[in-house]
Order: structure tokens, then C-alpha cells, then sequence
């Protein structure tokens, strides 16, 4: 039996909402880790004889049958124990049509507690948020965190670890799979996306061009810090032999989106204090993912690789994240959560003058109070702080719950 390994963060993020009559949503890319947050949500509840469970798992064809909102009232309604706290849990709930018309009835009953999963952001714009305003509440659930990495893969933290990590990413199943077995990581990497883009992107969007949707993937995996444009894509595209319009250009850019592959991050005019509404930033869930799209290894590739896993590491700590705009000096990352704001510059190597000037510098620009730092992988005897400006090794960083 497959041993199930705690990520207490969201063990805990889950056990606060029981029992409060809200409709729970773990939201994040297909294998992340959202079917065992319900499996070991079972498991400890099947310790307690109040508790009955209702499993039901979209992706075993065993629950074929429940394909609408009617036949899963009829397998609720049929499951059901009147005298016992029930908990109702469904992975991958986007599969059944129109599911959210039978769950916010369940969710009013007494001693019953729904926890569903979705792998598609679409889910939570129309289907949940139309008639189930107020009734839920959405948790993230992304790839593992570097220390969730080291404690699955009984690492100890060091620049080894490290470099794997920033390889091969953080889908909890590697580690069934073991790290030194590269040929078989590199092919389970590549059909999850396999999986992502054929069940959650081509069949629901109705793609018909997938290899030009593969290839605009590819374009947006190795453009990770950059500022990314449909302009610039059809450019890509049209020099690979492909035209789409710049309406198709967006559309796939929003799929890449809802199936939680990538992240659209804006940029925000840190003087002006609003956002700019064109040429974005895109970071994607999963390294390994990532890096599996990108067909040429470039000198600067693992400075693509540490921001991404900044951004990721700023996502799982609760901030909301934007690309920063000074006038003509851009910050990597302002990342707000509550009354807080930090500012994050991220470079492979402080190695030289013209680089720290860069780096700090455009930090020093903002004239207010909030934290600012910088994060590299600078040797530890050479990282010191300068002006106020913290200067954090990226394994720090990493490791961090929250930032003071």
C-alpha cells in the first residue's frame, strides 16, 4: 500500500473550513498533489465511527456513470448515512455537467461536508462562481515546495538537492519513481502535460491546431522572465511555418492558464500604483514541466529555472504576485499580501559591479519603507546586505514560510 506523506499546510487549510457549511475547492494542475489532500482527509476520517465516507474518483472509470448533476444527486442520495456525519469528496468534479446544481444543495444538509477538486480555472469563473456565490472557498494546491521536495525525497539541503529540484520540479509521484531514474522522470513529466493539454486544454476548448498550441506552449516555457506578447508570439509562430490570429494567440495563452500549467503575471506601475494591461509575464506550476517544453538549454537557462521557482516559492507563501514597473527600471516581483509588500530582485550570480548595480539599484529607486531583497545563488561567504536591501541565497529563500 502506497504510503501517504502529510503536507500539513494544506491538511490545515482544509481541517479550518469542516463543519462550517462552505463548499471546499482544492484548485491546481492535474497531479499535484489534490487526490491525496482527499485521500488522507479519508484516511483520517475513517478513524472516527461518525464519520462515512463518499469518495468519488472521476478519473476511475468505475464512476463513468456519473457523468450529470442528476445521476450524482441519484449516487449521493443512495450513499448517504442520515445517522453519521458524511463527507462528501470528489477528484476532478469538472467531469460531471452542471455538478455545481447538486453540490450546493448537499452542502446545506446538517453533518455533511463537501470537498471537491478541479484541475480547470474555468470551473471557478462560471460554473462555481454563478450559483455558489459565498458558498465556498478555494484553496491552491500546487507542486511540492523545495522543503516538501527534500522531506519526499530524503534529501539533505544542499546545492545537490537544489539542482535537482530546479531539474526535475516538485510532482509529488517522482518520488515512486526515485531521482536517479532520469529516463523514467523525463517520461512521466512529459505525459502529465500530455495528460493536462489533451483532457483540460484540447478536448474542453475544442482545439483542433495542437501542435501549434504545443508550440506556443514551447515559445511561453523558454520566455520565463521575459515579457510576452501575442505580437511576439505570432512572429514565433509564423517563423515556425504557423499563422494565428492574435484572438487565437490570447485564447490559448488563457487555456495554458485555467489548466494551471502557467501563470499570467501583470506588471504594475509601482509610482502610478495600477496595473498595465499589456505585455505580461508567465511562470509555469512545475519546473520539471517547464523545463521538459524547452527544447534548447541556453547559458541563461538557470536563471529562467531560479526565478521561476521564486515566483512559486512567493505563490505557496500567500502573496499576490506582479511584475514591478519603475519608470525604466523593472522589479522581478511585488508581491503583496494583507498590508504587506515586498519587493524581489532575482539574479543567478551577483558576480560583478554592473550586475549589483542593476540588481540593487533598481531596488534602491523605490523610495518607501516596505522590504526589499535580493535573491541568488551567490557562495554564502560572499552574500552580505546592502543599504537595507537583504541579500537571501536562494536555498534560504526556498525554505522560508514567511517573509518579516
Amino acid at each position: 500500500m502506497e504510503e501517504l506523506l502529510q503536507r500539513e499546510y494544506y491538511t490545515q487549510a482544509i481541517a479550518q473550513w469542516l463543519g462550517k457549511q462552505i463548499i471546499i475547492v482544492l484548485t491546481g494542475q492535474r497531479r499535484v498533489g489534490k487526490s491525496m489532500c482527499l485521500r488522507l482527509l479519508a484516511q483520517e476520517k475513517q478513524a472516527d465511527p461518525n464519520a462515512h465516507i463518499i469518495y468519488i474518483d472521476k478519473e476511475d472509470t468505475v464512476y463513468d456513470s456519473i457523468a450529470t448533476y442528476e445521476e450524482l444527486n441519484t449516487y449521493l442520495s443512495a450513499h448517504i448515512e442520515k445517522n453519521k456525519h458524511n463527507y462528501i469528496l470528489i477528484d476532478e468534479v469538472q467531469d460531471i455537467h452542471g455538478f455545481e446544481h447538486s453540490l450546493r444543495s448537499w452542502i446545506k444538509q446538517p453533518e455533511t461536508d463537501v470537498v471537491i477538486t478541479g484541475s480547470n480555472a474555468k470551473m471557478l469563473s462560471s460554473e462555481l462562481s454563478t450559483l455558489l456565490a459565498a458558498r465556498y472557498i478555494e484553496i491552491p494546491i500546487h507542486t511540492l515546495s523545495y522543503t516538501e521536495f527534500l522531506y519526499f525525497h530524503r534529501l539533505q539541503d544542499n546545492d545537490e538537492a537544489l539542482e535537482k529540484y530546479l531539474l526535475w520540479g516538485g510532482l509529488p509521484y517522482l518520488r515512486l519513481i526515485g531521482l536517479e531514474h532520469t529516463e523514467q522522470i523525463k517520461n512521466y513529466i512529459q505525459s502529465v502535460y500530455d495528460t493536462v493539454v489533451l483532457k483540460d486544454i484540447v478536448q474542453r476548448e475544442q482545439i483542433r491546431n495542437v501542435t501549434s498550441f504545443i508550440n506556443l506552449s514551447r515559445f511561453v516555457s523558454d520566455s520565463i522572465g521575459k515579457l510576452v506578447s501575442p505580437n511576439a508570439i505570432m512572429k514565433y509562430l509564423r517563423s515556425q511555418g504557423e499563422n494565428l490570429s492574435s484572438v487565437v494567440i490570447q485564447n490559448y495563452l488563457q487555456y495554458i492558464c485555467n489548466a494551471y500549467l502557467a501563470y499570467k503575471v501583470q506588471r504594475y506601475d509601482i509610482h502610478g500604483k495600477q496595473l498595465l494591461e499589456s505585455n505580461d509575464k508567465y511562470y509555469f506550476e512545475d519546473l520539471g514541466i517547464r523545463n521538459k517544453l524547452v527544447r534548447t538549454r541556453q547559458m541563461n537557462d538557470i536563471e529562467k529555472r531560479i526565478e521561476n521557482a521564486v515566483y512559486l516559492q512567493l505563490l505557496r507563501m500567500g502573496y499576490a504576485v506582479r511584475v514591478g514597473q519603475l519608470r525604466n527600471a523593472e522589479i522581478d516581483f511585488v508581491a503583496e499580501k494583507g498590508e504587506q509588500t515586498i519587493y524581489v530582485q532575482v539574479a543567478y550570480l551577483i558576480a560583478d559591479e554592473q550586475t549589483a548595480k542593476r540588481e540593487f539599484g533598481n531596488l534602491q529607486t523605490i523610495k518607501n519603507n516596505h522590504p526589499k531583497m535580493v535573491v541568488s545563488m551567490n557562495p554564502l561567504n560572499t552574500i552580505s546586505d546592502v543599504e537595507g536591501i537583504k541579500h537571501i541565497h536562494l536555498r534560504h529563500f526556498l525554505t522560508m514560510d514567511e517573509i518579516q
